[in-house]
């Protein structure tokens, strides 16, 4: 899913669903993700979400800036920076500040360049927490 280039350091990745892996629910966080396999729901994190070419998401998602190479069936904001690579198809509307789409990729929806506050992320991932 990465390129030799690209920097992904194994301490600030909190969670990686794996090509094997398929995950129904609501999923709160407040670190980077990985998905490769399926996930169905509702995906909210405070980090950063990377979803690789043979994944499969089918929930809204927010999270705070994101790469997507899979498909993704739901609606997408992003506080910062989104990247869409060539194989990726997006069904649902995406919120981004920052948009960056590759030849090839295919996205169904409307496309909103804003900048969004992580506050909304962060309160949202904070109520769901227990202490």
């Amino acid at each position: 899913m990465f390129n030799k280039d690209e920097k992904v350091r194994g301490k600030e990745i909190e969670t990686i669903i794996g090509p094997s892996v398929k995950v129904k629910g609501e999923f709160n966080g407040q670190g980077d993700i990985i998905v490769d396999g399926i996930f169905e729901g509702v995906l909210v994190t405070a980090g950063n979400l990377f979803v690789g070419s043979k994944a499969k998401i089918i929930a809204d998602i927010q999270a705070k800036e994101g790469k997507i190479s899979g498909e993704i069936i739901g609606n997408i904001q992003m506080a910062g920076y989104l990247e869409i690579t060539s194989t990726a198809i997006i069904n649902g509307d995406l919120t981004a500040e920052f948009l960056s789409v590759e030849r090839g990729a295919k996205i169904n929806g409307q496309i909103i360049m804003q900048k969004k506050s992580t506050q909304n992320t962060h309160d949202q991932v904070k109520t769901t927490q227990t202490e």
